[in-house]
């Protein structure tokens, strides 16, 4: 059955009550206006080089190779890319005993053609592993699999990464241990050295590109963010004292467009002890999920560009992030359309340009947000 259109008085009240709750300084008319912000000769990538920022964005090759309309887009605005999908494990890895990368590769060259930084993402992750995997590993072999997984995988491109993710989203306090570890094939494998196991590997096999820890939901104000940023602040402060070759973290920056909880007091605190560990920061797939937003247009573009210019304005301002990537720059190809789909099935705007690659407010908002940053 087809989703009622709400009416324009109802719709009106909606959006005027979540732009109250999100502080949005805008008033019912200009929601309503919904006009995409022209982009002209915008570039992020050299609004961001100009604060000596490194802007980019997720890619998936078979997009890029398929739409070049889309591989302007990216040339144009793009100082990095990383592969949202071609160099995680089920990708990768179809048997225990080959590798995939013909579609990475192909990345990379597209990168270096185009002047691009390069990112690796991810080297061990709890999820998106080959179907083989829980028939194959176990405790005996755990690590020396994925010792010759970073071997060969972070080898190939050495001296050609910008960095790489080691590890992603390897934190989840609701499993209730002390460490605030997720309870994932890997913990269970080889216990909680296996972080510290995977970025000496890293290391070794790649001594120039930057070592990431990526996580997700850091940014939100709530008790469940504080105990995942105290989680992972108390193990990076023994890293860093045990000389754990830790030189990053990424955030992931997954935000919700209804939310006002977004990079309060306690995550600001939060990045600015990163930075005083002397580590970098990198906001590495932010995007703004509208799945609960109201369904025009107009009011929707415009609460999801503020929650880019709200959180962007906010860790910006912390001189240890050096870079931001969305995750994707097309709404055409976000994953949050399979994700987090609407209930009405209307169709998502979470990136910076549309399914027809127009920019919208939120590219608008990027810029902004870029041009406000201190130098670094």
């Amino acid at each position: 059955m087809k989703a009622q259109r709400p009416s324009r008085r109802k719709f009106v009240s909606n959006v005027t009550t979540l732009a109250a709750a999100l502080a949005i300084p805008l008033d019912a008319s200009s929601l309503l206006a919904g006009v995409a912000t022209p982009a002209g000769d915008i570039s992020l990538r050299e609004v961001a080089a100009s604060k000596g920022l490194v802007f980019g964005s997720g890619v998936i090759q078979r997009h890029l190779s398929t739409n070049p309309a889309l591989a302007a887009i990216v040339e144009k605005q793009c100082g990095i890319v990383v592969p949202e999908w071609e160099l995680k494990w089920d990708f990768l890895r179809p048997t225990p005993d080959t590798y995939n990368f013909g579609p990475a590769d192909w990345l990379l060259n597209f990168a270096q053609q185009h002047q691009m930084k390069f990112r690796g993402h991810t080297l061990v992750w709890y999820n998106a592993l080959p179907k083989w995997f829980d028939g194959t590993v176990n405790q005996s072999n755990a690590q020396q699999l994925m010792l010759d997984h970073i071997s060969k995988v972070v080898g190939r491109y050495a001296g050609k990464m910008h960095s790489w993710d080691v590890v992603n989203e390897v934190l989840l306090p609701d499993d209730k241990r002390p460490d605030g570890l997720r309870n994932s094939q890997w913990l269970k494998y080889m216990g909680p050295s296996y972080i510290e196991t995977a970025f000496r590997a890293a290391a070794k096999a790649d001594p120039s590109a930057l070592l990431v820890w990526n996580e997700n939901w850091l940014e939100e104000e709530t008790a469940s963010g504080d105990s995942k940023r105290a989680a992972m602040l108390s193990l990076l402060q023994d890293f860093r004292k045990r000389g754990v070759p830790v030189q990053a973290i990424g955030i992931q920056s997954h935000l919700m467009g209804d939310h006002s909880t977004i990079a309060g007091p306690h995550f600001q605190k939060f990045l600015e002890d990163v930075g005083k560990l002397g580590l970098k920061i990198l906001i590495s797939e932010l995007d703004v999920a509208d799945t609960n937003l109201p369904s025009d247009v107009g009011g929707r573009d415009n609460i999801v560009a503020h929650q880019y210019s709200q959180y962007l304005n906010t860790v910006l301002q912390q001189k240890a992030v050096i870079a931001v990537l969305t995750w994707g720059l097309s709404d055409q190809y976000s994953w949050l359309k399979d994700a987090k789909p609407r209930k009405d099935s209307v169709a998502m705007r979470p990136l910076p340009f549309d399914g027809s690659l127009a920019p919208k407010p939120a590219f608008q908002a990027i810029v902004d947000a870029l041009q406000n940053a201190p130098p670094r």
